[in-house]
């Protein structure tokens, strides 16, 4: 089993379970070190999961909501059928952000989980009161989406690749 995939499966063990899990319980069942154990959960909580260390294991500090940041590049007359494929998919377009040469990192909150808040954003795009943040960088730019577990955002991610809307980081 690849490291991706085993720190999946132990962060869905750990979220699924209301006990500490133990980094020795979980070394037996992937059949690795505790030591390898150890530093994927370190690579999970770096990715902002709160999960907490006691002395019987791991536990999750809080809930949370899975998201992913999808780099994408699309034309303007395709940024509707993008976002409608985010939400549709059960996924919420929480941000744009682009990063820009001088100005750094620029974003903006959406919060878009419907077709419906994604037609009144077109609106709000279409009627000219502002230019979408990828005209700023040839149409690149970042989406955060959040959704009730991995599988949607795998899922999200597919969909978008099959449009040709995502983009490989490099």
């Amino acid at each position: 089993m690849k490291g991706n995939e085993r720190r999946k499966e132990i962060l869905q063990t750990i979220i699924s379970t209301e006990k500490p899990v133990s980094a020795t319980k979980l070394a037996e069942v992937y059949s690795v070190s505790r030591q390898v154990i150890v530093q994927d959960v370190a690579l999970i909580r770096a990715a902002g999961y709160e999960i907490v260390s006691t002395n019987r294991g791991y536990i999750l500090s809080e809930p949370h909501t899975p998201a992913r940041v999808f780099k994408v590049n699309h034309t303007y007359e395709q940024m509707e059928d993008e976002l409608n494929t985010i939400v549709d998919l059960g996924g919420t377009v929480v941000d744009v952000f682009i990063w820009h040469k001088v100005y750094g990192k620029l974003s903006g909150q959406l919060d878009l989980d419907s077709r419906r808040k994604v037609g009144l954003f077109m609106d709000d795009i279409r009627s000219g009161r502002s230019t979408p943040l990828m005209k700023v960088t040839d149409d690149y730019h970042y989406h955060t989406v959040e959704a009730d577990d991995e599988e949607t955002l795998d899922i999200v991610g597919e969909a978008l690749a099959d449009k040709g809307y995502l983009v490989e980081d490099d």
